[in-house]
């Protein structure tokens, strides 16, 4: 496939289609190129997150963690986890109105975190889809970096995952995605190079693929400071020994900044150096976002030290107009078990470190440099530990010119996992089917957002809901609005789930050209306008008594403040949407967009908005297609 023709088919299932897609391809494809143009350019509305910081930072988004306010804990299947801040209505607003969730780096995303994602985006969308319903696109290469698992997390999750990776996931599991596998590397032109990375990247170099990489190996080099070389290693001990080295180098005094420690912190666990020592012009780089919300740093940012004092100390990263003025901060050691009995996932911070957000860096880790380009790097990666770790290492430079290895390269070093080439090859085999099915995809997506358009499962759900609570705890004490939400449950299955269920039989029995007709879509704007004034005449009474509901249990207090504000606002979204579909027709752009906006219309205000009046056509409309109901509901007894 050439490369523009596989950069339109991934565009077309973005923007095209209802399916998930995971974009992968070898370094330098254009992935992150491809991730920015949907983020310009798309009428969907994305959302980009990515596993650390560095990755959510290049791909201009925040982390996963972050945004879906996840403890970093492991994530068991069915647990119920919860967030130590609750989600701001701003954040609930972001997640309820995204049509697109862009996942990068996603080689380095756990299974279980995936499935925690599935969780959150469950109770705030969607709850019986995988994901909420959300499209998803998962953005990166399995044969570079890997998910980190330590033996503690391996404990929890080895029960429930067979692979750590993010193909074990549960919920993705739930789903028809399909892989799209970019070829052209735009970062590297010299195919000889090229041939070489695909090698490594294969888990399998042959001789003699090594021996022309090891061509670029001088242990005694020694870079020109004119020319700077950042040197790249595989451990952290490696890379603080160059820092130090380096350090000493430079003239001037050297301040000692000490680390604040309290309680059980392991030495292991240290986000930098519990003794920091600095000079001015030390390279250093941040390694916690900055908390201020000024977004003046980030983990991962460089800059040389400008000024160092035993009271003060500030950074100047270029591009900057003014240096960082660094200040201590503090991070907690939590220690996190599984409680079999309730399922819940249980914390407790044993200790805090505070200290400069600062680490020496004319050398850092593989790892840090995913997603980093050099002109020129030093490669110290024989002492590879986990598969990828090489061929992302050689892959960040341009040339083979300006890569050198600090001591030569053997195969021990350049491993591969089974479990991925087993991934890979089933996927391989399954994206030129998947692809192949493209052009009625496309075709269908009217069909999809049209069934979409109609299905008012979710309502049910959360009537369902509303009657069993008023059953268990207000039967007596709210007889009548017990009954009024029997009743509305009644008028959902009979007059709006009933003739939906017709009405989407119907529309999944037509050819796509008669999706398209004149007369068609003029009864989709009628069916609309009835449904709108259906789920006003159901619910409304029965919601808005039910907000005056008052009791001293606290479940059930618990439960009405979870319950109520959810149907409410997801009735309310459905009938502007409804509404507003009745007023401009049918069309995939103005449906989209007019779902984004209904939703955000929909959540609590001090003066929440109605539906807009309608018309005496749409009220003739839905007088007709009411007889039309009547007429079935009469045959059906």
């Amino acid at each position: 496939m050439e490369r523009n023709s596989e950069l339109r088919t991934a565009w077309d299932f973005v923007e095209n289609t209802g399916r998930s897609i995971f974009l992968t391809g070898k370094a330098g494809t254009g992935k992150t190129t491809f991730l920015k143009a949907v983020m310009e350019r798309s009428r969907k509305r994305p959302i980009v997150v990515a596993p650390t910081g560095v990755a959510a930072i290049n791909a201009g988004g925040v982390t996963i963690h972050s945004f879906f306010q996840l403890p970093l804990s492991p994530y068991v299947p069915g647990a119920k986890v919860e967030s130590k801040f609750d989600f701001s209505k701003e954040k609930r607003k972001i997640i309820a109105s995204m049509d697109l969730l862009i996942i990068d780096e996603i080689s380095m995303v756990r299974a279980d975190l995936l499935d925690a994602i599935d969780a959150v985006l469950r109770r705030f969308r969607e709850h019986g889809e995988p994901f909420g319903g959300v499209q998803l696109l998962m953005i990166g290469d399995l044969a570079q970096l890997t998910p980190v698992v330590t033996p503690e997390d391996e404990q929890i999750l080895k029960p429930f995952y067979d692979t750590p990776y993010f193909f074990g996931s549960k919920a993705l599991q739930q789903i028809d995605y399909v892989t799209i596998q970019l070829s052209h590397i735009y970062r590297q032109q010299d195919e000889a190079f090229i041939s070489l990375l695909s090698e490594v990247r294969s888990g399998h170099p042959t001789a003699e693929a090594l021996t022309k990489l090891n061509t670029r190996c001088d242990s005694a080099f020694s870079p020109n400071p004119k020319e700077p070389y950042i040197r790249l290693t595989t451990h952290n001990n490696i890379a603080n020994n160059y820092n130090e080295s380096e350090l000493q180098k430079l003239p001037g005094y050297a301040y000692t900044y000490r680390a604040e420690i309290k309680g059980t912190f392991p030495d292991y666990s240290y986000p930098t150096a519990e003794t920091l020592v600095l000079k001015e012009g030390a390279q250093v780089m941040f390694v916690k976002n900055d908390p201020s919300g000024e977004h003046r740093y980030y983990n991962g940012r460089i800059g040389r030290v400008q000024e160092a004092s035993d009271s003060r100390l500030s950074v100047y990263c270029e591009g900057d107009s003014e240096a960082i003025e660094v200040e201590p901060l503090e991070w907690e050691n939590t220690r996190y078990t599984l409680n079999e009995k309730t399922r819940e996932i249980e914390s407790e911070v044993q200790g805090t470190f505070k200290q400069l957000p600062l680490r020496l860096a004319w050398a850092i880790t593989i790892h840090k440099s995913q997603g980093l380009t050099f002109d020129r790097a030093i490669i110290d990666a024989n002492m590879s530990f986990a598969p990828g770790q090489v061929y992302v290492a050689l892959s960040r430079c341009r040339t083979l010119e300006g890569l050198v290895l600090a001591k030569p390269l053997d195969t021990r070093a350049v491993m591969s996992d089974q479990r991925v080439e087993s991934y890979i090859s089933r996927q391989e085999s399954e994206a030129e089917r998947s692809i192949s099915q493209l052009p009625q995809l496309k075709q269908e997506y009217e069909r999809f957002l049209l069934l979409q358009l109609f299905d008012f499962r979710s309502i049910l759900y959360l009537e369902e809901s509303m009657m069993r609570l008023f059953n268990e705890f207000f039967y007596h004490s709210h007889a009548s609005l017990t009954q009024q939400h029997n009743q509305a449950l009644q008028g959902i299955r009979e007059r709006v789930i009933a003739v939906a269920d017709k009405w989407r039989q119907l529309i999944q029995s037509m050819s796509i050209e008669a999706l398209h007709d004149k007369d068609f879509l003029e009864r989709v704007k009628r069916s609309t306008a009835y449904f709108a004034d259906q789920l006003q005449d159901i619910l409304s009474v029965p919601m808005e008594l039910s907000q005056k509901v008052e009791t001293n249990n606290k479940q059930a207090a618990r439960r009405l403040a979870g319950t109520l504000p959810e149907l409410r606002q997801t009735c309310l979204a459905r009938q502007y949407l409804l509404t507003k579909i009745a007023e401009k027709g049918f069309s995939i752009a103005g449906y989209l967009h007019e779902k984004q906006m209904s939703m955000l219309d929909a959540f609590p205000t001090d003066t929440p908005k109605k539906p807009r009046r309608r018309t005496k056509k749409q009220d003739k409309d839905i007088d007709e297609i009411r007889s039309i109901v009547a007429r079935i509901l009469k045959k059906r007894k």
